[in-house]
């Protein structure tokens, strides 16, 4: 199973809030971005700062996808 983070990314678009502005806000680093944007794992404190900031909850700043989902992306390791 992997997490995709898209509903935040388009979340930050509608609210016109920039990677920059998130990650200073929410107190975390450029790497949590990168993270987000390869759909990787992020720490559970990330999420919390990221969701107090957007004022939101986790399921609408990601989702889980099935690992078929990801492989059929070539997204597999």
């Amino acid at each position: 199973m992997s997490v995709r983070y898209k509903k935040l990314f388009h979340l930050m678009i509608e609210k016109n809030i920039s990677n920059i502005e998130l990650q200073k806000l929410a107190g975390f680093s450029a790497n949590i971005i990168t993270r987000m944007k390869r759909e990787q794992y992020i720490s559970l404190e990330s999420v919390e700062n990221i969701c107090r900031v957007m004022n939101c909850g986790v399921d609408d700043i990601l989702e889980f996808i099935s690992d078929e989902t990801s492989c059929a992306k070539n997204t597999c390791i």
